[in-house]
């Protein structure tokens, strides 16, 4: 079929670097009649937006807040997507039907293994948000031991127990106050906010193992910068960004492997233009 169509949705969705990574990759790939865009969606406009999809759509990246509401709107879920209960990707088949999956998990496996971290014995986690539980999933894969939560709340204290037992990981947790603790964990997955984990900058250890901060922008973070000047590896939210990138083009394309040097060189170059 000519002229196949793909997206990403959300809200705020201005600053997503999806249509940078995917066309980048459509290019690498020689799809020349493929397109990739951005659409400003929100949890009420959803099922509209998915009644009018035609026969030229193949798939749908999803962002927050949309990757619980779209999941009663689906013919089906991968496991991986409902151990979580987080959709980011919808693949659109040819016989109509559309299936969602969650490539955070795996991208996350993934660009840690290009790292050469394929199994841990301990980890640490900060935050509890939705990311805080992809992050336990891909744990799950690689983590034979436990792994320490440190949060603002008892009910986030709660709510990551809950993911724990959900995913078969061994959850213990922690008060936020005690999160200098975490930095010595041989891999720490850090998925708050931009600013929260600043103050933890101070506290890195002589010989840090693994930090796999979230974010990508602003870029370093200061606890990744400190991480790097005391010789520890360091991933950023551009590497969970493009490696789950990479398995959706190659679920809506059919193409494999997805091109992951030229859409990361692409994701970098956005990056740095940006102001």
């Amino acid at each position: 079929m000519a002229g196949r169509r793909a997206a990403v949705l959300g809200s705020p969705i201005e600053h997503s670097l999806s249509p940078v990574l995917h066309r980048a990759a459509y290019r690498e790939l020689g799809l020349d009649d493929w397109s990739y865009d951005r659409f400003e969606i929100d949890e009420a406009a959803l099922p509209a937006f998915l009644a009018g999809l035609g026969p030229e759509w193949a798939g749908l990246s999803l962002t927050m807040p949309l990757k619980r509401a779209v999941i009663p709107l689906l013919d089906g879920i991968t496991e991986t997507a409902a151990s979580v209960e987080a959709v980011n990707t919808v693949v659109l088949t040819e016989d109509g039907r559309r299936v969602g999956d969650n490539t955070d998990i795996p991208g996350l496996v993934s660009a840690l293994r290009e790292r050469g971290v394929e199994k841990v014995g301990s980890a640490a986690v900060l935050g509890a948000g939705a990311t805080a539980s992809s992050a336990l999933a891909a744990l799950s894969r690689i983590c034979s031991g436990e792994v320490t939560a440190y949060v603002r709340s008892q009910a986030r204290a709660e709510e990551m127990r809950h993911w724990g037992e959900r995913l078969g990981v061994p959850v213990r947790t922690a008060d936020w106050s005690e999160a200098a603790e975490a930095l010595s964990a041989p891999l720490v997955i850090a998925t708050t906010p931009a600013g929260s984990t600043d103050a933890l900058a101070a506290a890195v250890p002589e010989h840090p193992g693994t930090l796999f901060d979230v974010l990508y922008e602003p870029w370093p973070t200061p606890l990744a910068a400190a991480w790097t000047d005391r010789g520890g590896a360091v991933l950023g939210g551009l590497d969970l960004l493009v490696h789950q990138a990479v398995l959706q083009v190659e679920q809506m394309t059919g193409r494999t492997p997805g091109p992951l040097a030229a859409m990361r060189a692409a994701g970098e170059r956005a990056l740095a233009a940006r102001p």
